[in-house]
């Protein structure tokens, strides 16, 4: 057997067994206190600690994203630019759940799904990504001042950012948070915002998992688009929201091939991409990006689109749950990706950039 394949069956059972923790965990109703297999301890337990700290992370390249033809730069309608696994001996660094960059790619905002902020900046060297600088984290604060974990609030899945303005969608209580930055940045106090009954009711662990402002100028403006990882509709299908702007109610998106949603960006053109991703015992992990167009989404539509982009074992993925977008000076849109690596020993962090060919 060839060290590829060795590799690859590696791979294969570190994701594997990180798919049976996640199965396992999902079937109860407070999965935190169900430790999966060999995991690291989360920071933001401590309760006590409210204030941002500074952290340390490394960062490995990875030069190519294709395992077996490591000369491969297309895939789909993605082009890959770079990437890097990223590693912290801070025990909160990890269970990263969604991404939000500045216009230029740089700064960023991201969420841990056990309550965490991280801020920090991209580091380039060109178009390659050499590592993190200036990163911090700090927990996300309930309307009390308090870290929601206080709350017995955990599983924060999906992020949106319209300015100063974010918002954080909590799975397994189904609560949608906004905070305003301008008051204190990631200290700043959440404020808990209505959500539709149907959203309330979301299943336990498949609650909303993507989150997207509609800026103005594009249909729908003023809105937030908020997606389940997998609530299903009466066909099957994987329901979404439109909360506030100028047509609030309910639509859904067409469910294939077993994938679930893990989160989605907004493009200037108008498109919504959806980053999906399944789990199976037999074929591992898949990950797919679908694009669908922001026109035809109104309150009781279903929507679909094609996918552009799929990736499983045979290239470099782990647990993909964030996406990002900006445009280079040179007008490339660049989307980046990054991995929630569960506090599991055996996934990783990774953070993925390609360029989105027309």
């Amino acid at each position: 057997m060839s060290l590829q394949a060795i590799s690859d069956r590696r791979r294969y059972l570190a994701l594997t067994l990180a798919g049976v923790a996640t199965l396992a965990g999902a079937g109860t109703a407070r999965a935190q206190s169900t430790p999966a297999p060999v995991r690291r301890r989360a920071a933001t337990d401590e309760h006590s600690v409210t204030a941002a700290v500074k952290i340390e992370v490394k960062a490995r390249p990875l030069p190519a994203f294709d395992l077996r033809d490591r000369t491969r730069l297309q895939f789909g309608k993605l082009h890959y630019r770079t990437g890097v696994a990223l590693t912290s001996s801070y025990p909160g660094f990890g269970g990263l759940s969604g991404l939000r960059l500045d216009a230029k790619g740089e700064r960023f905002l991201a969420i841990s799904d056990k309550g965490g902020w991280f801020t920090g900046r991209i580091v380039y060297s060109g178009h390659e990504i050499t590592g993190l600088a200036e990163v911090e984290a700090a927990p996300l604060l309930g309307p009390d001042g308090r870290p929601i974990t206080d709350r017995g609030w955990y599983d924060s899945e999906s992020l949106a950012r319209d300015g100063d303005v974010v918002y954080v969608g909590l799975e397994r209580v189904n609560q949608l948070l906004r905070y305003d930055f301008a008051k204190g940045g990631t200290g700043a106090r959440s404020e808990i915002i209505p959500l539709p009954p149907a959203a309330k009711r979301l299943p336990n662990n498949k609650g909303l998992e993507a989150l997207v402002v509609v800026p103005k100028g594009l249909p729908l403006a003023g809105s937030v688009i908020a997606i389940s990882e997998r609530g299903l509709d009466a066909n099957g299908n994987l329901l979404a929201f439109l909360i506030g702007g100028p047509a609030a109610g309910q639509f859904s998106i067409i469910r294939s091939n077993d994938f679930d949603i893990s989160d989605a960006v907004l493009l200037p053109s108008g498109e919504l991409l959806i980053l999906e991703r399944k789990f199976s015992l037999f074929s591992g992990v898949g990950i797919r990006i679908r694009r669908l167009s922001l026109a035809q989404i109104t309150p009781g539509a279903l929507v679909d689109g094609p996918a552009i982009f799929a990736a499983d074992l045979g290239q470099e993925i782990d647990n993909l749950e964030g996406i990002d977008a900006h445009v280079t000076p040179e007008g490339d849109t660049v989307l980046t990706l990054v991995s929630d690596d569960n506090f599991s020993m055996i996934q990783r962090t990774l953070l993925l950039q390609f360029t989105l060919m027309e």
